[in-house]
């Protein structure tokens, strides 16, 4: 197993930040759509596209080893501030 250089480590960290950017403004998205009341063959794409995407790209990563995942797992989880602070909810 060889180290990761730190242009990969920025670039998994990066990866997560996207993924976690897109989830979480379609957990955002979908939650609106509930208070608006709409139906469900609205809402129901969202939580079937955010789960999808997240899964596999996490699988991806994940067969690159454990750090590469971890590194994405914590820009996934910073980007969820990060949108909470955009979005005005935190």
């Amino acid at each position: 197993m060889t180290a990761l250089s730190s242009l990969q480590f920025f670039a998994y960290f990066l990866a997560g930040v996207a993924l976690g950017t897109f989830y979480f403004y379609a957990v955002f998205q979908t939650i609106r759509l509930h208070v608006a009341e709409a139906a469900l063959s609205k809402i129901l794409p969202l939580y079937l596209l955010r789960g999808g995407v997240a899964l596999c790209v996490f699988w991806l990563i994940a067969q690159q080893g454990a750090a590469p995942l971890l590194l994405a797992l914590l820009g996934f989880l910073g980007a969820r501030f990060m949108v909470q602070r955009v979005l005005g909810q935190a």
